[in-house]
């Protein structure tokens, strides 16, 4: 591996640390599994496991726990000191309940805690309250299902865990957007770094393709993004995935694909494509969701009922929005023909509005920062995965030599199945 910090958390010696930390409350750690690797292009790693516990009255139970080096580690966490391959490392260890940057963990794992932040808002919690949790990215947010466990017909919330200082920027785009779009709108908000919502209705578009399930018109789509509110050009501009290709080379290398080796080879080749494709010209900035894809749309029936995750709204270009959407789709394509399909619906509607040029440099842009998510979720074929997303890459960007309506899509929506 490229990082000793990878070798030392994704090796055998992990459990030595994480048995330290279970030791640090009276548990003995009896099993433990790699669930995903994050490493960021400083050279920090930050791994989540999920390990099985014994506690001091003998009961055995799943927990989650984190390790991370280097910038990985939040402030307030637990560090381990020692040496590894001749070398000094610190490690930083929490149980996913105790994440130091998320004080609100705490508030979710205390059922009278919990309800105290519903009652605040004039808000009646779920019977007999059972909390599951739906996303975790350690030391930055959580994403959490509080339901009842005997009622269900009980109304279902779902409660975001973000660092303290987000939380008010966090509430002004949720109101900002749910003016104008489909956006739950915040039920409860606390300091602790809580955002409490109500289920939004519908299903998410990446659930609806692989359902067969009515979509909505790529026409649907522009008028989301038309509805955004200008209001979101006051607020902070973030890096589009071009400014982002020296970030996600860097992982890729960190990653393992640096070296003589063919995937090594394929990760510079289209590095050095994509750095002289982009150029400085600049769109008109206009409101954008900032992450718009298919796992942040719910439709119903064909409509779009419901948009989520808006922490990334702000000022930007439109043809990132279509090229991020039009990047995630193509790699979903890569082995679902109902995705691809789709995936080619967008396209020809998209091209008929934008430079045509312009948009597949940025899709492969996109297309090359997810080469990086096999090795980040652990698969055993993350090599296999990450060439067939690098061609893939490679692909949207020849398709800018190809001007018909049509080419460009068979190019590039093809699944491998």
């Amino acid at each position: 591996m490229s990082v000793p910090a990878l070798e030392l958390l994704l090796g055998p010696d992990a459990a030595a640390i994480l048995a330290a930390a279970a030791g640090a409350y009276d548990a003995d750690l009896t099993a433990l599994r790699v669930a995903d690797a994050h490493v960021a292009p400083t050279g920090g790693v930050r791994v989540r496991y999920l390990a099985d516990v014994r506690r001091a009255d003998g009961g055995v139970r799943r927990e989650v726990f984190v390790a991370a080096t280097g910038d990985r580690i939040p402030a307030g966490a637990a560090v381990l000191a020692g040496e590894f391959a001749g070398a000094s490392v610190e490690v930083g260890v929490w149980r996913w309940s105790q994440d130091p940057a998320l004080p609100g963990m705490a508030v979710i794992n205390d059922p009278a805690r919990l309800a105290e932040v519903f009652e605040a808002a004039g808000l009646v919690p779920p019977p007999d309250p059972r909390v599951t949790v739906r996303a975790y990215r350690p030391g930055q947010r959580a994403v959490v299902e509080v339901a009842s466990a005997t009622v269900p017909a009980a109304r279902r919330w779902f409660v975001k865990l973000v660092r303290p200082e987000t939380v008010a920027d966090l509430q002004l785009r949720h109101r900002l957007l749910g003016a104008t779009l489909p956006v739950p709108p915040v039920a409860a908000a606390d300091e602790r770094g809580l955002i409490v919502l109500p289920e939004a209705p519908g299903t998410v578009l990446r659930q609806a393709i692989d359902a067969d399930a009515a979509l909505p018109s790529p026409r649907a789509l522009s008028e989301v993004l038309d509805a955004l509110p200008t209001r979101l050009l006051d607020l902070p501009a973030r890096r589009g995935h071009l400014q982002r290709i020296e970030d996600s080379a860097r992982v890729l290398e960190l990653t393992g694909t640096r070296g003589p080796g063919e995937l090594a080879q394929l990760r510079a080749s289209v590095a050095d494509q994509l750095r002289s494709a982009a150029t400085d010209a600049r769109g008109t900035v206009v409101p954008v969701h900032g992450d718009f894809y298919e796992a942040q749309v719910l439709v119903d029936d064909g409509r779009v009922s419901g948009i989520i995750d808006v922490d990334s709204a702000g000022p930007g270009e439109r043809v990132d929005e279509w090229a991020n959407l039009l990047g995630h789709l193509s790699v979903f394509g890569l082995g679902n023909p109902r995705a691809a399909a789709y995936g080619a619906e967008v396209l020809a509607h998209v091209r008929s509005q934008t430079d045509a040029e312009d948009l597949a440099v940025r899709t492969a842009a996109v297309v090359f920062g997810l080469a990086t998510g096999p090795f980040r979720t652990q698969r055993e074929d993350w090599v296999q995965r990450t060439r067939q997303r690098l061609e893939l890459s490679r692909r949207w960007l020849t398709s800018m030599r190809t001007h018909s309506s049509a080419a460009p899509a068979a190019l590039i929506f093809a699944t491998d199945d």
